[in-house]
């Protein structure tokens, strides 16, 4: 990639992260508020709200940044396979998304069931999966950060051939 196109994606991806992130954590306050109120207009607007989020937000934000951070790495030294703590990333991203997307059925309902006039306070909540989804998040965020050391095999064979392609073109 070029310097140019490398920081519009590196921009976007950061952009998409930080965008799920606050997103959860934005569900995560609705999530909390429909567990612990008892006002039943209150709850009801939780649940509404909670299926919007998901839908129209963290969902599309999710895939946007599990794409672009997949592209990212293929187009910077860091690679996808090449660094343990990249590889942790990716799993950690494609089973928070993969999670996220088969918990929003379970929101929809939960939206359409205190929209159709159950009492909300009598559905079930979706707190342990978005203490849990937080804190994935905040895992691969740190690891963005931090770069913990250690190269993959793939990585380590990769660095040894490009040594030995840089001594073959050196002239002596």
């Amino acid at each position: 990639m070029s310097p140019v196109l490398r920081k519009v994606v590196l921009t976007t991806h950061i952009a998409t992260s930080v965008g799920w992130l606050g997103s959860v954590a934005a569900y995560l306050a609705l999530d909390i508020t429909a567990t612990a109120s008892q006002d039943v207009q209150t709850v009801r607007a939780a649940y509404l709200a909670m299926g919007a989020t998901v839908t129209y937000v963290i969902v599309p934000v999710a895939i946007a940044s599990t794409f672009i951070g997949v592209v990212n790495a293929l187009g910077t030294r860091w690679g996808l396979f090449r660094h343990y703590w990249v590889l942790v990333k990716l799993l950690l991203t494609l089973v928070a998304t993969t999670i996220l997307l088969i918990e929003t059925s379970t929101v929809r309902s939960l939206a359409r069931a205190a929209a159709a006039g159950t009492d909300p306070r009598e559905l079930p909540g979706t707190l342990p999966h978005s203490i849990g989804g937080s804190l994935v998040l905040v895992i691969i965020l740190i690891l963005s950060v931090y770069k913990p050391r250690g190269v993959t095999t793939y990585g380590w064979r990769r660095h040894q051939e490009q040594g030995r392609q840089q001594r073959a073109t050196q002239v002596p």
